[in-house]
């Protein structure tokens, strides 16, 4: 789709990867400034004036570029950055956090002898529209959104070296950084005053909380623990990966994991057990961790304390000779995991203590995330488990991962097992819907209005019942804030083709084919086939049962359409129309090109439709009573508004029993069907045989063996049924709902060749209006009037013309 845009004075820019160039995209934005800038710069001499701007804005820059920000522009002595806006990871807002609070260290660093700068930082997250092409650093204008002045307000309103945040980053960041709230802030041109956040610091993140009862992930659970077992058992290290998307319980299972395998055969088993944080400090951070908790060491815990700890629990382990220098490469692991010699060492050493435990215990290591671990981690875990394997030990290796991270570990061969995690089914959904409803004091009815959104994640079912307390989402609005989070880390690790394919299928909406998605982005015939089996193989796309492809899950549907600007949402609209435009095909059934034949079946046109398509119009009278109008109904290609394949035959009262309909309905398309070649003959009217009252809408009256029914039903032929009492001209029913009378002799009136041939007009259905030429019969009794009254509704009906002024009535086709 060769789109292009212009984005204040800049030329008109185009990106190769992605079609559309701009997107609506959730972004954090930082603004940084120097407290005191004038009366500083005036007491300064104007070469100390460039070198104080120069270490500034480079110390600045290299701290944002660190945490992959982008910066924006640079407006005097402020500085503008953007995280999340040309790819996110789900962490931006944290990201922009720790980058102001780096921000706040490095310039107390760099800054020139006998200056002291203080500097301010402002953290907003917010909704923009996002140029692509020009998000690079210095690439003005590149983002449009309130968003940016709320940034802007937040840096002015902060205290000098803070770093001050609004309630959605707060939300991001909650659990990952200290906050404490500050005093409301007042912003001209907001209807109400905005919740402040100072950031105190970023600690070391904690491990997440598991509540509840674990609901669908038993057979995941008992397969990774047969592995855990055969591995002691056997005396041969065996690597268990437990795999799935983001927020499908990988470290749920985990933590349950270690519960369940606590013991093999009656003998213990020790796990030690390591998480990796978004962004740890140091590339053996998770070993330091690990580390930490075998010896029971705690964060605050001094520098003595700690190396006492360390050699009580090395003092069983180790011999004496080793006991001492590995205590203190582990110290040093402890104090200063981002050292890289340190780490090198401690990790080593922290080795050759697991090993020695296997040789006296099973061990089990396990790593929480490891697709964001560094190198290094994955480097340790290799080696670790060659060394068991070579030495026969009780050690199995567990990792939890996403589905499209690859470790290739050599030599593992049968002793390597990968246990994926798929979403929940429909049954299990519902219960942990159910849980989470009841523990959060909501109504376990609205398990059945979320379970559409949630798609089988447990960790979006929680957002979306968190969402319906708190002010990020709602299940009628837009999506929770943690589930777009996760869609978008999804949709941003696609290449341009794919995204581009994804959010074509999510603007089509439900079951959609190649060829619609090459429509709509203006591809070459053959081109998308390939891209969405790509899709499909990621879990970004399913396959229906009747064909084509649809959006697996609805949150990503709706993020994903939710990023196109409204000028494409409206071209992709247009674009579909002009393809399903007569002669053009459908979207749902293949390329350009005339349409399909009538009378072909396919998975989208029942078998039934498709023959009565390939019936041409043919007229049959309906006859009615005496002071109803009599109507026609053409056999032809069914009502394509209508229900059930265009054969409307549901009734207030007296319905027909579904066999019959299906028998009546084959027998009227057998009879209509003319011979090949010659013009469909008028049929004659049908001997009218009057068989007793007629009930409420069975309009037509009754021809030889026909009996009363649906009032847009009219068979020529039908098994006649016991005849029940005749009733005098006017008399009003058993039940009191129409009055009847006589026949009168029908007309043959004018017929519209079309229409379908089982459904009459509206405005031919039977009315007690009288024209000219039809004689009608009133009630005789003040029952029989009321009855009337009741029937005409207080609304008159429109007067059509009768034959005797010249007017042909004609069946409009429904």
């Amino acid at each position: 789709m060769p789109m292009s845009t212009t984005v204040g004075q800049r030329d008109v820019v185009s990106s190769p990867r992605w079609p559309v160039p701009e997107e609506r995209r959730t972004v954090t934005v930082l603004f940084a400034d120097i407290v005191g800038s004038t009366g500083l710069m005036e007491r300064l001499d104007p070469e100390d004036v460039r070198a104080l701007q120069r270490a500034y804005f480079d110390t600045v820059a290299a701290v944002l570029r660190r945490w992959d920000g982008v910066v924006e522009k640079y407006i005097g002595d402020a500085v503008m950055a953007l995280f999340g806006a040309h790819s996110s990871d789900g962490f931006d807002a944290y990201r922009a956090v720790r980058a102001g609070l780096e921000i706040q260290r490095a310039v107390d660093r760099r800054v020139p002898a006998g200056t002291r700068l203080r500097v301010r930082v402002g953290v907003a997250t917010g909704e923009v529209l996002v140029d692509l092409a020009a998000t690079r650093d210095g690439g003005h204008g590149t983002a449009s959104g309130a968003v940016i002045t709320t940034a802007a307000r937040l840096q002015e309103y902060a205290p000098p070296g803070a770093v001050v945040v609004c309630a959605a980053t707060r939300r991001a960041t909650g659990g990952l950084v200290e906050q404490r709230p500050l005093a409301t802030m007042t912003v001209a041109g907001k209807a109400v005053p905005l919740d402040v956040w100072r950031v105190t610091g970023a600690p070391r993140p904690r491990p997440a909380r598991h509540h509840g009862p674990l609901v669908g992930r038993r057979r995941e659970l008992a397969t990774a623990g047969e592995e855990i077992t055969r591995a002691v058992r056997d005396r041969r290290p065996r690597w268990i990966s437990l795999a799935g998307p983001a927020g499908s319980g990988r470290s749920r299972l985990l933590h349950e994991l270690t519960r369940a395998v606590s013991t093999v055969d009656g003998t213990p088993v020790r796990w030690c057990v390591a998480h990796c944080p978004p962004y740890a400090r140091g590339g053996a951070a998770p070993l330091a961790d690990m580390v930490r908790g075998f010896a029971g060491i705690r964060d605050t815990d001094p520098a003595p304390a700690v190396r006492r700890r360390l050699d009580t629990a090395l003092d069983p382990v180790l011999p004496p000779a080793r006991r001492a220098p590995a205590a203190q490469a582990l110290a040093e692991l402890l104090a200063a995991p981002e050292d890289a010699a340190g780490a090198e060492r401690g990790a080593e050493a922290w080795r050759q203590v697991l090993l020695a435990l296997a040789a006296a215990e099973p061990v089990v290591v396990a790593v929480d995330d490891l697709d964001r671990a560094a190198p290094a981690v994955n480097r340790f875990l290799h080696r670790l488990f060659v060394a068991a394997t070579e030495r026969g030990l009780p050690l199995a290796v567990v990792a939890t991962h996403g589905p499209g991270w690859a470790d290739v570990l050599p030599g593992a061969g049968d002793r390597r097992r990968r246990v994926p995690l798929p979403p929940l089914g429909t049954v299990e959904t519902g219960r942990l819907l159910r849980h989470l409803l009841g523990r959060a004091g909501r109504p376990a009815a609205l398990a059945r209005e979320l379970l559409a959104l949630v798609g089988g994640n447990p960790a979006v079912a929680e957002a979306y019942v968190r969402a319906l307390d708190e002010e990020c989402g709602a299940p009628a609005g837009q999506v929770p804030d943690p589930v777009r989070r996760i869609v978008d880390a999804r949709l941003d690790r696609l290449d341009g083709d794919h995204r581009a394919a994804l959010m074509a299928g999510a603007a089509l909406g439900t079951r959609f084919p190649a060829g619609a998605v090459e429509r709509l982005l203006g591809w070459a015939p053959g081109r998308a086939e390939p891209v969405l089996r790509g899709l499909v193989a990621g879990g970004l796309l399913g396959r229906p049962a009747r064909g084509g492809y649809e959006v697996a899950e609805p949150a990503v549907a709706r993020v994903a359409h939710r990023r196109l600007p409204r000028a494409v949402r409206a071209e992709f609209a247009r674009r579909a129309r002009t393809a399903c435009a007569p002669g053009a095909g459908s979207p749902l059934h293949g390329g350009p090109g005339p349409a399909r034949p009538a009378g072909v079946a396919t998975a989208a046109r029942p078998l039934r439709t498709a023959r009565a398509a390939a019936v041409p119009a043919v007229a049959r009278p309906v006859h009615r009573p005496a002071g109803m109008r009599p109507a026609t109904v053409a056999t032809g290609a069914p009502d394509a508004g209508s229900s059930r394949g265009g054969h409307p035959v549901s009734d207030v009262r007296g319905n027909r029993r579904p066999a019959e309909v299906r028998a009546l309905r084959a027998a009227a398309d057998v009879r209509a069907r003319p011979t090949p070649g010659r013009r469909a003959a008028r049929p004659e009217p049908a001997t009218l045989s009057w068989t007793g009252p007629d009930r409420v809408g069975a309009g037509p009256a009754r021809a030889t063996g026909e009996r009363g029914g649906h009032p847009g039903f009219a068979p020529t032929q039908q098994p006649r049924r016991s005849p029940s009492r005749p009733r005098a001209s006017g008399e009003v029913s058993r039940r009191g709902l129409a009055t009847v009378g006589p026949p009168t002799a029908p007309r043959e009136p004018d017929v519209a060749p079309g229409g379908s041939p089982y459904s009459t007009s509206p405005s031919d259905r039977p009315r007690s209006v009288a024209r000219s030429g039809a004689p009608t019969t009133a009630p005789s009794t003040a029952a029989g009037r009321a009855a009337a009254r009741r029937l005409a509704g207080g609304t008159p009906l429109p007067r059509r013309p009768g034959p005797a002024e010249g007017v042909p009535a004609r069946l409009v086709a429904a």
